[in-house]
């Protein structure tokens, strides 16, 4: 009987050592966000390249060696297929952030049936964003849907910025776009929790700094102003690499 509990008990605590799982391995991402300061381990994913780690802020994107020691930066080329890594994720980030970005906030003028839609960061005050704007009824006619995003290029506290608060605190907000890009001044104060901030802030993290600066659907960014037409002939022949 005490050598059967004995051979009982010993293979109890033999199967339950088998039993039990391994450790969690390290997230090798921690220990390289340690040596970034402001990273997380959420910031780092593993490249295509061995030993190479992704770094993302915002859409800025860079390369840092599994040590955290080194970093690169510039576009991942996969030679195979010809496609920029790099610009697809960037693409992939402005899908994301744009579709989290409620339409509320957005100025959006566009035909009822559109066949397109595109993102623009807008500032009042921009020559070629005046121009874009002067050819709403050519782009709306080609089935182009345009949503405005506030971009005031010289930053907060400035006559731009002010603009565009003006703008969005109107009554009729799509009117006053148009006299305020017309040069028009606007009698409208400024309100409360307009959305001007936030469309800067989204500006910035995608790394913006001229306008107009155009979003499509697939995240690619046209930046400059573009002629309706050719606008739409560059969506009918789809996504470039």
């Amino acid at each position: 009987m005490l050598f059967a509990l004995c051979g009982a008990t010993a293979w109890s605590a033999l199967h339950g050592q088998q039993s039990q799982p391994p450790p969690p391995k390290a997230d090798p991402r921690a220990a390289i966000a340690s040596h970034i300061p402001g990273t997380r381990p959420d910031d780092l994913r593993p490249s295509p390249i061995p030993g190479l780690y992704e770094l993302t802020r915002g859409t800025d994107i860079a390369y840092v060696t599994a040590d955290g020691k080194y970093a690169l930066t510039g576009d991942l080329y996969d030679l195979g297929s010809n496609d920029n890594l790099t610009e697809q994720h960037r693409r992939d980030l402005r899908v994301k952030a744009i579709a989290a970005f409620p339409e509320s906030e957005m100025l959006i003028f566009g035909p009822t049936d559109p066949k397109y839609t595109i993102t623009v960061f807008t500032d009042v005050d921009c020559p070629y964003c005046r121009k874009l704007h002067a050819q709403m009824g050519e782009y709306n006619r080609l089935g182009v849907r345009v949503r405005y995003l506030f971009f005031p290029r010289s930053g907060p506290n400035t006559a731009s910025w002010s603009k565009a608060e003006q703008v969005w605190c109107s009554a009729d907000r799509k009117d006053a776009l148009t006299r305020a890009k017309l040069g028009q001044e606007l009698k409208t104060k400024a309100c409360p929790a307009n959305p001007v901030a936030r469309t800067y802030a989204l500006g910035k993290d995608f790394a913006i700094e001229g306008t107009p600066a155009i979003i499509l659907a697939d995240g690619e960014l046209l930046g400059g102003y573009v002629p309706p037409d050719v606008l739409v002939q560059h969506l009918k022949d789809g996504p470039s690499k």
